[in-house]
């Protein structure tokens, strides 16, 4: 903490600014805001800078809009890595089914498969990671190249079985915004069926639909042994979009299957 106010003070110094000018100028910000946790009093100031003291949001905020600093590596002085948000909300099971928030911002970085072996055959079955001859970090900006920007990404709950075994609990799901309408015919297997990811009255849902309006059926896999859903479209439920891809963990959804029985 000492060493991220020393940082923030070396920035003051190098822009020539006065403990009163900070104060001052955080005063602006506080009238814009009409918010006084905004101000940056001269004490305050020189705890933040000398005695590790960790400043509000509100501070945070201020400072970072003076001395023109991204908030985002300023909270990674203080060891508040944001580029780890979602592996750490990864590791948090939660029961219902729900939308991710976090968008890409830059930060980051991802261990990717640089070179592979230029023997390897893509149209069989393969164990990758004995192909791949070289792995190395990319920033996660590189990946903006995959046009995700009409995409989400969700979490199928850790007690939703509304679709396993095609997707199991614990999944996480890509969505395709731009894909929306419900079609009732045109697939073969139940691999080729399109699964939708809704919004409705107490939450969010994943299956596949059935839509005769005005009702739309939310139909489960057979398998989950769950009953299928009936709301009034679109008053009661809103398609959020298709299911595109999904990442999942089978030893751990069988752990939760089994967990989920014995209870």
């Amino acid at each position: 903490m000492e060493e991220a106010g020393q940082k923030l003070k070396r920035v003051r110094e190098r822009l020539n600014l006065r403990y009163r000018d900070v104060e001052e100028a955080s005063v602006h910000i506080a009238e814009r805001h009409d918010n006084g946790e905004f101000i940056l009093g001269l004490s305050r100031l020189a705890d933040i800078e000398n005695k590790g003291t960790v400043p509000t949001l509100y501070r945070l905020y201020s400072l970072c809009a003076i001395y023109r600093l991204d908030p985002y590596e300023v909270m990674s002085w203080y060891s508040v890595d944001m580029s780890k948000l979602p592996a750490d909300a990864a590791q948090i099971e939660i029961e219902r089914t729900h939308p991710i928030g976090f968008t890409s911002n830059g930060y980051g970085s991802v261990q990717v498969p640089l070179a592979l072996d230029p023997g390897i055959d893509l149209r069989k079955t393969t164990y990758l990671s004995r192909m791949i001859q070289r792995w190395g970090k990319l920033p996660l900006m590189l990946l903006e190249g995959l046009d995700l920007r009409d995409h989400r990404y969700a979490f199928i709950g850790s007690e939703d079985w509304f679709m396993y075994p095609i997707l199991q609990p614990g999944s996480l799901i890509l969505i395709d915004e731009t894909k929306r309408k419900i079609v009732n015919t045109g697939w073969n297997t139940e691999f080729e069926r399109p699964i939708y990811f809704f919004e409705h009255r107490t939450g969010y849902a994943c299956g596949w639909a059935h839509l005769n309006e005005p009702q739309l059926v939310l139909q489960p896999h057979p398998a989950s042994m769950a009953n299928s859903l009936f709301y009034q479209y679109p008053e009661e439920i809103e398609v959020i979009g298709q299911v595109t891809g999904v990442a999942m963990r089978l030893e751990q959804a069988r752990r939760r299957r089994a967990r989920s029985a014995a209870g």
